[in-house]
């Protein structure tokens, strides 16, 4: 490998390879990232004092003004909202569940997303009954009106067998630098989407038709954490279903044994929730910092803003949101004036299905006709086979020069995905050589997805997400609610945003854009 040193003016500059650094620069990234951080600041108001961002609440849309307000604040450019059409938001202010017989309990449980509000306390037997299949709901017509219905079977607990932080070593990041041949497509997976998708319609009218008086689930976790997600729909042309709660997994499993036990049990519900349908737009925030002879072109990060309604969302993923600021701040504050324009996206509806980044590369970027074929139509873009309909770009698809993403808790920075671009991946090893001693170093192959980065990547914009630590993600925060400030890690914050500034740096001073790969068939 080439190695040698250039000193041109006060700017120290390593070459490896093809690919040059700005050494100088670095380190004055460093050092205000370091010295000066705002990161935690941005993380208290964004989980405390805003609290939860749940797609199309009033909370999401307090998020996107107050990222906007904040971006302007520190100098960027153009601070904005661009809307989408989403469809209805939901809160909930209040929320109860008792048992009262056999006897009185408190029980731990959180509302699901877009259940409808009880209208007050309401009260009922409670039954478990499987509800899987249509067959199921044909078996059971006219035998749950009146009843609290419990669908979903306990689950087995085993005591922690791990420690619950989970942080990479270096055998770990030799195995995930190695690269992975990708298994056939996954028929399955599609057509379980599908059944999963078309089910949940066919539950929530059963339910109404039914006169069920509320659904209970159980919560995905343990020892007092545990995850609870949607049951309604944002949409207006499908069924709300009838007040559903995820219940503590222990609290669940008692209600179980006690129905097994031929032992009648009562619940109590009350749920004070609200649908909020003024506005059915939700929007994402972008900001630029202006680039100089290269203006015209942009490197983009991002992250997504939007949370569950669990807790704050403080990991999953106003981690990621407050970097990415951080991030911005840290350039603007050296008064770097970058070749390329550098544009933040702080996405809403990621945990819907990417609708924000999904929205935005559609007005901007690439559109994707549906397929002719209408059961190809009917499946995820991940799932089609045959006809994942046609490619029509837009001019600032070829002015998009990378998107880079965060989203994955507060774990610091240990490399990135180079999303199987060959060509990217010896720039990201150069460009992470200064921040070996930070502990990130590992470039990997690998194509991760499932966030904000993969509606760039299927339009053939290279798109890449940074290694993280896991921290406590899998095990204790990850959409559970106990994902709040306290599970921030100020370190990590502070790495991942000196990381990040320097290297979206990079890539808005290549001569070049960002390598890209062949386009999607």
């Amino acid at each position: 490998m080439n190695f040698r040193l250039l000193v041109t003016g006060c700017s120290l500059l390593v070459t490896l390879g093809t690919a040059a650094q700005d050494l100088a620069t670095v380190s004055r990234i460093r050092n205000e990232a370091f010295r000066n951080s705002k990161v935690m600041e941005y993380a208290r108001a964004l989980t405390d004092t805003i609290g939860p961002r749940l797609t199309g609440s009033p909370n999401m849309l307090r998020a996107n003004e107050w990222t906007r307000d904040e971006l302007a604040k520190i100098g960027l450019s153009n601070a904005r909202l661009e809307p989408y059409k989403f469809g209805r938001g939901w809160t909930s202010d209040a929320y109860s569940v008792r048992m009262l017989v056999p006897q009185t309990a408190q029980l731990y449980a959180i509302p699901k997303a877009w259940s409808p509000a009880t209208g007050g306390p309401i009260r009922g037997k409670v039954i478990k009954v499987k509800l899987e299949t249509k067959d199921d709901l044909e078996k059971n017509k006219g035998k749950l009106s009146g009843m609290i219905v419990l669908i979903a079977d306990p689950r087995e607990m085993k005591p922690q067998e791990k420690a619950a932080l989970n942080r990479y070593d270096a055998d770990e990041l030799e195995k995930l630098a190695e690269y992975s041949i990708p298994a056939e497509r996954d028929t399955e997976r599609a057509a379980g989407f599908l059944r999963r998708r078309d089910f949940r319609k066919l539950l929530a009218q059963f339910a109404i038709d039914e006169k069920i008086v509320a659904i209970v689930d159980t919560g995905n976790g343990e020892g007092g954490v545990f995850r609870v997600q949607s049951s309604g729909t944002w949409r207006d042309d499908e069924p709300l279903g009838v007040p559903s709660v995820g219940l503590a997994p222990e609290h669940y499993a008692r209600i179980t044994r006690l129905l097994d036990a031929k032992t009648e049990v009562e619940l109590e519900i009350n749920i004070d929730a609200q649908f909020h349908d003024k506005d059915l737009n939700s929007y994402n925030t972008l900001a630029d910092l202006p680039g100089s002879d290269k203006k015209g072109e942009v490197v983009m990060l991002g992250a997504h803003l939007d949370s569950w309604h669990t807790s704050t969302g403080a990991t999953d993923n106003a981690a990621g949101s407050v970097v990415m600021m951080e991030a911005m701040r840290i350039l603007k504050a050296l008064n770097m004036t970058p070749k390329r324009t550098i544009r933040i996206a702080l996405w809403s509806g990621e945990e819907q299905g990417l609708l924000g980044s999904r929205a935005y590369v559609e007005q901007h970027l690439a559109k994707r006709e549906d397929p002719k074929d209408p059961e190809q139509a009917k499946l995820p873009l991940f799932a089609r086979t045959t006809d994942k309909g046609a490619l029509t770009f837009k001019p600032d698809h070829a002015r998009v020069s990378a998107y880079f993403n965060l989203d994955n808790g507060t774990g610091k920075i240990r490399g990135i995905y180079a999303q199987e671009n060959a060509a990217a991946a010896p720039l990201f090893a150069t460009w992470l050589t200064p921040h070996h001693d930070l502990g990130a170093a590992t470039v990997t192959m690998r194509n991760t997805m499932s966030t904000d980065h993969v509606p760039f990547d299927e339009v053939g914009v290279p798109g890449f997400q940074f290694i993280q630590d896991q921290v406590e993600y899998s095990t204790r925060t990850h959409h559970t609610n106990w994902d709040s400030y306290e599970r921030l890690q100020r370190e990590d914050l502070m790495q991942a945003s000196a990381i990040v500034a320097a290297t979206v740096w990079e890539a808005a001073n290549r001569t070049e854009m960002m390598p890209r790969k062949a386009l999607p068939n």
